[in-house]
């Protein structure tokens, strides 16, 4: 499932600009800044993709990988945020769900929690409880109309968990566009619900920019598969991003953002 290592970059300026949507598969390859940099000194396998909104180009690194396949494990929590609120199984981000005892690995997770609170911990089993709450038929209505990936939700028992093992796939290429349409306001949701999720989504913000994320580790494959995919708001234009790396533990978790944070620095960002 994992893609072999391809250790390359460039920029994509897109053939069509009047496209609503940039699609990476339909562009022209030419050679960009140096963003496998990153990847070698810190000794990862992955990829990255990102999309300059105003000057209509994409860079990436890994090409073979940003055209892989991968569960999106709790980066498609942004999806199931704006289709729980926009059904109304959760009335809004403070809206508590009550923790239902079981221990789990993370500590953060054992307490009763919000959808704010949840997104930002990411809270498996309260995104869990959303997904049953929707019930199939909606879920995958929804994930249908947004496109996101290649659709498939899998059987009526695999509600709760076919985005962290599947049937559902998606690679960094559809991820930004999948943000694109979110950041465009491109979605089958309300204005209310795509602005509560994207303020959900602000990792920093700062006079100068704001970054919004969400991060995800598929677990269910050797090895894991670390996901960290959001967009940066900065000098009046907007750069979309998806980071995938093999990760092994959660010792590698902070290598999403480095790495992220540091291909948007090769571009003369942040």
């Amino acid at each position: 499932m994992v893609a072999s290592p391809v250790h390359s970059q460039s920029v994509i300026p897109v053939r069509d600009s009047t496209q609503a949507i940039a699609h990476p598969e339909q562009a022209v390859i030419a050679q960009a800044p140096n963003l496998a940099k990153a990847f070698q000194e810190s000794g990862v396998d992955g990829s990255i993709i990102i999309y300059d909104k105003n000057r209509d180009r994409f860079y990436e690194h890994n090409p073979t990988r940003n055209a892989t396949a991968f569960f999106p494990a709790s980066t498609f929590k942004i999806l199931n945020a704006l289709i729980s609120l926009e059904t109304g199984v959760i009335r809004d981000d403070l809206a508590i769900l009550t923790w239902d005892g079981v221990q789990r690995e993370i500590p953060a997770w054992n307490r009763d929690t919000n959808l704010r609170q949840a997104f930002k911990d990411s809270t498996v089993w309260f995104y869990q409880v959303l997904a049953r709450r929707n019930g199939h038929e909606q879920m995958q209505k929804f994930v249908e109309q947004a496109n996101y990936g290649n659709r498939q939700i899998g059987t009526l028992d695999q509600i709760d968990h076919f985005w962290l093992e599947g049937p559902l796939q998606i690679t960094p290429k559809q991820e930004i566009e999948f943000l694109q349409r979110l950041e465009q306001n491109d979605l089958p949701f309300s204005k209310r619900t795509i602005d509560l999720v994207k303020d959900i989504m602000i990792v920093e913000q700062t006079p100068d920019y704001i970054l919004r994320g969400k991060t995800g580790w598929a677990t269910e494959v050797s090895p894991g598969v670390g996901w960290l995919v959001g967009y940066l708001e900065q000098n009046n234009n907007v750069y979309f991003f998806a980071t995938n790396i093999a990760m092994s533990n959660i010792e590698d978790a902070p290598k999403r953002l480095h790495l992220t944070r540091r291909s948007l620095k090769t571009l003369g960002l942040l």
